[in-house]
């Protein structure tokens, strides 16, 4: 084993120095091609508003840079705006130091500044690059690279690049700002909402109350609102140069900042041939999911009768839009319905999830990485029908003799394809009362990669049979389950991704194992791993020349589009040790996805979300070789990007009503939160209040601060100013519960509730009690103070996301209406 170790680093270090050399010294010798890429702020007009983005050569998308594999790039990044900039090239191997990725691996651009990139050529396929610093790429800084191989591998006659992205006429800072406070606009803006009514008619009432149990309002997809999808920059594009006969490739990539995509073409099954820039056994697929920040190259015939339609559909059902290919009648792509969130929602419930982990937890004094499997749980254990009696583990294994390991489903079982049951015999005495997925290798005599995940069967009744031969009632399934979960998201797994060439390591290399949950808070917008953000973890570190294994563990409903620079990365799924090789892994909500990849490299390497919105939430890791740091990047901390993922966001609401007049403004980040209210009562009740807030974790704060108020309803020109101490709590249900006591030893209790009821169309209520102590040692506290209860409901009408009519019955200022109005 150490000889391996040994030789392995001794090609590390002679790889490295050839590297070095052909940078340092060599360059020359390399056909070298330049580009020059220009950043500027400009008007643009992309969904029927001109509003301020941001070009890469005056366009959106930026240019096409064209390599030949072998070249040596050589470009230059200008930037003409008076903010910083950066560019990333995703998904291309290079060195440390142009990774692009401001304050960790390369130097911000500054305004009025030219940063040179250059690196060697080392591989073909479709990419692409973009900002990445905060939200500019949201903005339309972002463009395509082709990469020809130095030979041939696939036939076809001519090739296009098809760039997709997402766009809004809000500035991506104040979508994330409304995202951070919890507004409902754009889900109803889309159509996408599911208020109580379509809840109670589809007979969900019970599935909306379990996810409201765990302070989840529904099946979330997709979170913001988009005017319009673009396909290279427009929503419709015609592309007649390709004639009847013709092959052509299509390079496929989503740019999107948070929308992925269902693909779908006219005219015919399509080839897909390639996937991140690698290429993948060719097969016919037509209805093809493409995350975030991936690549998919396909080839397609142009047929005589027509031209082909290529639609995108985004994910929730928002939007669409198409490039025409060809001349003639359209042959339309096939049209996507949206998806049915109640559905989802149903199944969902039926399957019993644990949802809702946590996305903030106590603070945390290490990333605590290797734990919270424990507390949560992987989420396909939950699976409807898989839970089995006690005694049903019992095992005959003369009765499994002949059975053909191959024809099992591998990803259901969780083993390697080759593992042939190895080591079956159990102890069945260390196992009574005991589910599968509690059963470690040691206990079940398995090698420590052949764990079965959640499967308990009645192996009595599987004599003879092949494992995918199993119907549900030889499972001991529900008839209707068919593997509920399993099957939910199904559709979004790569199995039909083959590597052409084996891409499994050598089983005697080490092998290190991370398990990454994936932890989110629609409520505050807050997104971590393993329930810790970014700004509050420590850099993963990964040891050079051993393979490591990270488990993707999506605890929430959302997708998560992982994506880890510097490296490809083994998708582990059926094909074993033909698994495909990608930069970036498309994690469904309520899934688990295994990577795995082989430590050739050094320095520090992002490893994010590539929603946007999530990342700047802090889904997001630093991983860590360990080395020492370039001296080039002297003088810009990591601090800095990590601050990136911890800003203040303030934001307000103002209600002006024919009773009373209320402001409320809110200063947060992920752990402390600044608030200062006003309420003014027409019958001239009058109070105020500023709190300082500390989040222990998602659902519970504690909060000091000073209020201001009338001392009586009798005496309402005395005001009374004290000290407030306390704690705010999300119950389950969602109901907001806040808890104090003042220094006059005034216990207050308040609840709080707001429910959607129709679109656009909400109810709230709240209540509030003040409790009077009575006396202390005989003498009252306070001879003025009654017992007071507030309450009061109302409703609101959203008319646009920062204005909404409100109605509402409060008890100290009788009936009144009027606006609300957010900002």
């Amino acid at each position: 084993m150490k000889s391996i170790k040994y030789t392995a680093l001794l090609v590390l270090i002679v790889t490295q120095s050839i590297f070095s050399q052909a940078i340092e010294g060599n360059v020359d010798k390399r056909p070298v091609k330049e580009y020059t890429l220009t950043i500027r702020e400009e008007a643009v007009n992309k969904a029927g508003v001109a509003v301020n983005g941001m070009t890469v050569n005056g366009t959106i998308p930026g240019p096409v840079l064209e390599f030949t594999e072998g070249e040596y790039a050589v470009i230059y990044v200008k930037n003409e705006m008076k903010k910083e900039t950066s560019i990333h090239w995703h998904g291309l191997i290079l060195p440390n130091f142009y990774d692009g990725v401001p304050y960790l691996t390369t130097p911000p651009i500054k305004p009025g500044q030219t940063l040179k990139y250059e690196f060697p050529i080392k591989q073909s396929g479709t990419y692409w690059y973009h900002s990445h610093t905060m939200l500019q790429e949201q903005s339309g800084v972002y463009g395509s690279i082709l990469i020809m191989p130095k030979k041939k591998t696939l036939e076809y006659d001519k090739e296009l690049v098809l760039m997709l992205s997402d766009w809004t006429n809000e500035k991506p800072m104040n979508v994330l700002r409304n995202l951070k406070r919890g507004n409902e606009w754009y889900s109803i803006r889309k159509g996408t909402s599911t208020p109580l009514n379509q809840v109670i008619a589809r007979g969900a009432l019970g599935a909306q109350l379990k996810f409201w149990k765990q302070r989840m309002e529904g099946a979330d997809i997709a979170d913001v609102y988009y005017p319009a999808f673009l396909i290279n920059g427009e929503e419709k594009t015609e592309y007649p140069q390709f004639k009847a006969g013709d092959k052509v490739r299509l390079r496929i990539i989503d740019g999107g900042a948070s929308t992925s995509f269902w693909m779908t073409f006219g005219g015919g099954n399509p080839i897909l041939v390639s996937s991140d820039g690698l290429d993948v056994v060719p097969i016919k697929k037509n209805k093809t999911f493409i995350g975030i920040a991936e690549t998919y190259d396909f080839i397609v015939t142009i047929p005589k009768e027509g031209k082909i339609e290529f639609k995108i559909t985004a994910q929730d059902g928002s939007g669409t839009a198409s490039a025409f290919l060809g001349s003639g009648q359209v042959l339309a792509a096939e049209t996507i319905p949206k998806p049915d969130k109640i559905g989802m929602m149903q199944k969902m419930a039926e399957m019993d999830m644990k949802m809702g982990a946590h996305a903030l937890k106590f603070r945390p004094k290490k990333d605590e990485r290797f734990e919270m499997k424990k507390e949560y749980g992987m989420q396909m254990d939950k699976s409807q029908g898989m839970k089995m009696p006690d005694n049903s583990m019992k095992m005959d294994h003369s009765q499994m003799k002949g059975m053909k390991m191959d024809d099992t489903n591998h990803k259901q079982m969780g083993m390697p394809k080759d593992s042939a049951m190895k080591g079956m015999q159990m102890d069945h005495s260390k196992m009574k009362g005991m589910k599968m997925k509690d059963i470690s290798q040691k206990q079940m005599d398995m090698p420590k990669d052949t764990a079965v995940k959640g499967i308990q069967m009645d192996h009595s009744k599987i004599k003879g049979m092949k494992m995918n031969d199993m119907s549900q009632k030889q499972m001991d399934m529900p008839k209707d389950s068919t593997m509920k979960g399993m099957d939910l998201f199904s559709e979004y797994n790569y199995d039909y991704l083959k590597s052409p060439h084996k891409t499994a390591y050598d089983k005697r290399i080490p092998v290190t194992e991370i398990l990454l949950n994936l932890t989110g808070n629609m409520n505050r917008y807050i997104w971590s791993m393993n329930g810790v953000p970014l700004s509050e973890t420590d850099k993963i570190n990964i040891k050079g020349n051993q393979v490591t294994r990270i488990t993707l563990n999506n605890l929430t409903m959302m997708h998560h589009p992982m994506h880890l620079h510097g490296h490809f990365f083994r998708v582990i799924n059926k094909n074993g040790e033909y698994s495909p090789l990608k930069h970036t892994v498309n994690v469904p909500p309520m899934q688990e996805v295994t990577i795995e990849f082989y430590g050739s490299e050094y320095g520090d390497w992002f490893f994010h979300c590539h929603i946007l919105y999530h990342m700047m939430g802090g889904m997001a890791r630093v991983i860590s070789y360990d080395t020492p740091r370039d001296v080039r990047m002297k003088g810009y901390p990591v601090a800095d990007l990590i601050a990136e993922t911890n800003k203040y966001y303030t934001w307000g609401i103002v209600d002006a009503a024919s009773n009373y007049t209320a402001l409320n403004i809110v200063t947060s980040n992920i752990r402390n939160q600044f608030n200062a209210s006003f309420e003014y009562g027409w019958n001239k009740n009058i109070e105020g209040e500023l709190t300082y807030e500390y989040y222990l974790h998602d659902y519970l704060r504690v909060f000091g601060g000073v209020n201001i108020e009338n001392e009586t309803r009798k005496s309402l020109d005395k005001f009374n100013t004290t000290a407030v101490v306390g704690l705010r709590y999300l119950t389950p249900y969602l109901f907001a519960l806040d808890a104090r006591i003042d220094n006059e030893l005034r216990p207050r209790i308040s609840l709080g509730r707001s429910i959607m009821l129709f679109p656009k169309f909400s109810i709230f209520g709240y209540y509030e009690y003040q409790i009077d102590l009575g006396l202390v040692n005989n003498l009252p506290i306070n001879k003025d103070f009654v017992p007071e209860t507030v309450w009061s409901a109302g409703a609101e009408y959203f008319i646009s996301r920062n204005i909404s009519l409100m109605g509402s019955y409060d008890n100290r200022y009788g009936a009144g209406g009027g606006l609300s109005v957010r900002f």
